[in-house]
């Protein structure tokens, strides 16, 4: 079993991702693309978060297509209202999500 360098526990009960996702400050905005098209922005992802998994959870949530690069999500379609809700539920503070 492999033990985590940062908070010392064996790798399955590691607590590291719980508390950087409580001290983000994430930003969840809309922008225009070609053509007209309105995709969702989420910014303020911390290097330590699995960002890709993070993206595969909110497509499948919101239905929608998307892309993840650079510490940035990108979802098709204006989510920002349902984006929030369940980015709470998947661990991040709703302080730090503006």
């Amino acid at each position: 079993m492999e033990i985590c360098p940062k908070c010392g526990l064996p790798t399955p009960a590691c607590v590291c991702e719980q508390i950087t996702k409580s001290s983000q400050r994430i930003r969840v905005t809309t922008d225009k693309k070609r053509y007209g098209k309105v995709v969702t922005v989420i910014t303020g992802f911390d290097n330590t978060i699995d960002v890709k998994k993070i993206a595969k959870e909110l497509k499948n949530e919101l239905a929608c297509g998307g892309t993840s690069k650079d510490n940035i999500i990108e979802l098709q379609g204006d989510h920002t209202k349902r984006t929030k809700s369940i980015l709470v539920k998947l661990g991040f503070d709703e302080e730090s999500i503006e």
